[in-house]
Protein backbone atom coordinates (compact mmCIF):
# COMPACT_ATOMS: atom_id res chain seq x y z
CA UNK A 1 0.00 0.00 0.00
CA UNK A 2 1.58 2.99 -0.83
CA UNK A 3 1.07 6.50 1.50
CA UNK A 4 -0.33 9.64 0.44
CA UNK A 5 2.59 11.12 0.20
CA UNK A 6 4.38 8.39 -2.78
CA UNK A 7 1.59 9.41 -4.83
CA UNK A 8 3.02 11.26 -7.71
CA UNK A 9 0.73 12.44 -10.38
CA UNK A 10 1.34 14.00 -13.34
CA UNK A 11 0.28 17.36 -15.05
CA UNK A 12 -2.05 15.68 -17.37
CA UNK A 13 -3.42 13.98 -14.46
CA UNK A 14 -4.71 17.18 -12.66
CA UNK A 15 -7.98 17.93 -13.87
CA UNK A 16 -10.46 19.39 -12.13
CA UNK A 17 -13.84 17.08 -11.07
CA UNK A 18 -17.09 18.33 -13.04
CA UNK A 19 -18.95 21.27 -11.16
CA UNK A 20 -21.78 18.94 -10.25
CA UNK A 21 -19.48 16.33 -8.59
CA UNK A 22 -17.89 19.06 -6.11
CA UNK A 23 -20.96 20.61 -5.44
CA UNK A 24 -22.36 16.97 -4.70
CA UNK A 25 -18.88 16.60 -2.68
CA UNK A 26 -19.38 19.50 -0.81
CA UNK A 27 -23.36 19.01 0.16
CA UNK A 28 -22.25 15.08 1.54
CA UNK A 29 -19.54 17.22 3.19
CA UNK A 30 -22.24 18.94 5.04
CA UNK A 31 -23.95 15.92 5.83
CA UNK A 32 -20.97 14.37 7.51
CA UNK A 33 -20.12 17.56 9.31
CA UNK A 34 -23.82 17.89 10.59
CA UNK A 35 -22.97 14.56 13.45
CA UNK A 36 -19.34 15.83 13.28
CA UNK A 37 -20.70 19.48 14.72
CA UNK A 38 -23.35 17.72 16.61
CA UNK A 39 -21.20 15.52 18.52
CA UNK A 40 -19.26 18.46 19.69
CA UNK A 41 -21.76 21.13 20.40
CA UNK A 42 -22.72 18.14 22.74
CA UNK A 43 -19.29 17.44 24.28
CA UNK A 44 -18.73 21.67 24.82
CA UNK A 45 -22.11 21.82 26.11
CA UNK A 46 -21.54 19.24 28.75
CA UNK A 47 -18.41 20.03 29.51
CA UNK A 48 -19.08 23.60 29.83
CA UNK A 49 -22.12 22.73 31.97
CA UNK A 50 -23.83 24.97 29.49
CA UNK A 51 -27.72 24.90 30.93
CA UNK A 52 -29.15 27.28 27.50
CA UNK A 53 -28.82 27.28 23.87
CA UNK A 54 -27.03 30.70 24.48
CA UNK A 55 -24.93 30.45 27.77
CA UNK A 56 -21.13 30.58 26.28
CA UNK A 57 -22.44 31.19 23.05
CA UNK A 58 -19.15 32.81 21.30
CA UNK A 59 -17.20 29.89 23.23
CA UNK A 60 -19.14 27.25 21.72
CA UNK A 61 -18.82 29.04 18.05
CA UNK A 62 -15.21 29.18 18.60
CA UNK A 63 -14.63 25.80 19.91
CA UNK A 64 -17.04 24.48 16.04
CA UNK A 65 -14.81 26.86 14.45
CA UNK A 66 -12.19 25.06 16.05
CA UNK A 67 -13.16 21.52 15.72
CA UNK A 68 -13.73 22.33 11.91
CA UNK A 69 -10.89 23.38 11.10
CA UNK A 70 -8.45 20.70 12.71
CA UNK A 71 -11.17 18.22 10.38
CA UNK A 72 -10.64 19.96 7.25
CA UNK A 73 -6.83 20.38 8.01
CA UNK A 74 -5.87 16.60 9.51
CA UNK A 75 -7.89 15.32 6.14
CA UNK A 76 -6.40 17.58 3.96
CA UNK A 77 -3.25 16.47 4.75
CA UNK A 78 -4.26 13.13 3.86
CA UNK A 79 -5.94 13.89 0.52
CA UNK A 80 -9.35 13.13 1.32
CA UNK A 81 -12.12 13.79 3.28
CA UNK A 82 -14.63 11.01 3.30
CA UNK A 83 -17.03 12.73 1.41
CA UNK A 84 -13.89 13.15 -1.10
CA UNK A 85 -13.38 9.47 -0.63
CA UNK A 86 -16.97 9.00 -2.01
CA UNK A 87 -16.72 11.16 -4.67
CA UNK A 88 -13.25 10.01 -6.07
CA UNK A 89 -12.00 13.68 -5.75
CA UNK A 90 -8.55 14.36 -3.58
CA UNK A 91 -6.91 17.44 -2.99
CA UNK A 92 -3.30 18.54 -3.34
CA UNK A 93 -0.89 21.52 -3.82
CA UNK A 94 -0.56 22.89 -7.51
CA UNK A 95 2.20 20.73 -8.64
CA UNK A 96 0.02 17.43 -7.18
CA UNK A 97 2.00 16.75 -4.12
CA UNK A 98 0.24 15.66 -0.50
CA UNK A 99 -0.71 19.15 0.85
CA UNK A 100 1.32 20.48 3.74
CA UNK A 101 -0.80 20.99 7.58
CA UNK A 102 0.13 24.44 6.55
CA UNK A 103 -1.19 24.35 3.32
CA UNK A 104 -4.42 22.32 4.29
CA UNK A 105 -4.78 25.06 7.01
CA UNK A 106 -4.60 27.92 4.76
CA UNK A 107 -7.06 26.17 2.46
CA UNK A 108 -9.17 25.59 5.29
CA UNK A 109 -9.45 29.56 5.91
CA UNK A 110 -9.74 30.87 2.68
CA UNK A 111 -12.83 28.48 2.25
CA UNK A 112 -14.71 30.81 4.65
CA UNK A 113 -15.33 32.45 1.47
CA UNK A 114 -18.22 30.42 1.02
CA UNK A 115 -19.65 31.85 4.26
CA UNK A 116 -18.45 35.59 4.74
CA UNK A 117 -19.78 37.79 2.50
CA UNK A 118 -23.68 36.11 3.76
CA UNK A 119 -23.01 36.34 7.39
CA UNK A 120 -21.72 39.86 6.99
CA UNK A 121 -25.21 40.69 5.08
CA UNK A 122 -27.40 39.38 7.85
CA UNK A 123 -25.74 41.73 10.40
CA UNK A 124 -27.11 45.40 9.17
CA UNK A 125 -30.12 43.81 8.41
CA UNK A 126 -33.04 42.13 10.01
CA UNK A 127 -33.93 39.08 7.30
CA UNK A 128 -36.23 36.52 7.83
CA UNK A 129 -35.50 32.70 7.37
CA UNK A 130 -36.74 32.78 4.04
CA UNK A 131 -34.60 35.75 2.64
CA UNK A 132 -31.23 34.06 4.68
CA UNK A 133 -31.64 31.01 2.86
CA UNK A 134 -31.99 32.37 -0.31
CA UNK A 135 -29.23 34.88 0.16
CA UNK A 136 -27.26 31.34 1.08
CA UNK A 137 -27.99 29.75 -1.85
CA UNK A 138 -27.61 32.21 -4.16
CA UNK A 139 -23.68 33.35 -3.03
CA UNK A 140 -22.70 29.43 -3.12
CA UNK A 141 -24.25 29.11 -6.82
CA UNK A 142 -22.72 32.50 -7.73
CA UNK A 143 -19.45 31.50 -5.91
CA UNK A 144 -19.22 27.71 -7.35
CA UNK A 145 -20.05 29.33 -11.11
CA UNK A 146 -17.23 31.67 -10.78
CA UNK A 147 -14.93 28.09 -10.97
CA UNK A 148 -16.35 28.01 -14.70
CA UNK A 149 -14.07 31.36 -14.65
CA UNK A 150 -10.99 30.02 -13.50
CA UNK A 151 -8.44 28.54 -16.45
CA UNK A 152 -8.19 24.98 -14.65
CA UNK A 153 -12.15 25.26 -13.36
CA UNK A 154 -10.79 25.47 -9.84
CA UNK A 155 -12.52 27.41 -7.06
CA UNK A 156 -10.99 30.56 -6.30
CA UNK A 157 -10.49 29.30 -2.53
CA UNK A 158 -8.12 26.86 -3.93
CA UNK A 159 -6.27 28.74 -6.22
CA UNK A 160 -5.83 31.13 -3.74
CA UNK A 161 -4.29 28.85 -1.34
CA UNK A 162 -2.38 26.73 -3.88
CA UNK A 163 -4.50 23.89 -3.85
CA UNK A 164 -6.45 22.15 -6.36
CA UNK A 165 -9.43 19.45 -6.30
CA UNK A 166 -8.50 16.58 -9.01
CA UNK A 167 -10.19 13.42 -9.96
CA UNK A 168 -8.43 10.04 -7.99
CA UNK A 169 -9.52 6.87 -9.35
CA UNK A 170 -10.67 4.22 -6.47
CA UNK A 171 -7.32 2.17 -5.19
CA UNK A 172 -7.89 -1.40 -7.53
CA UNK A 173 -10.03 -0.03 -10.46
Amino acid sequence: MTSVAEVQISVTELIAPSLWRRMACWTYEGLLLFGVLFISSYLFSALSQSRHALDNRHGLQAFLFLVVGIYFTWFGHKGQTLAMKTWHIRVVDRSGQALTQQRALLRYVVSWVWFIPPLAMLAPYNLSAGEIAVLFIGWVCFWALLSRFHSQQQFWHDALAGTRLINSEPVGT
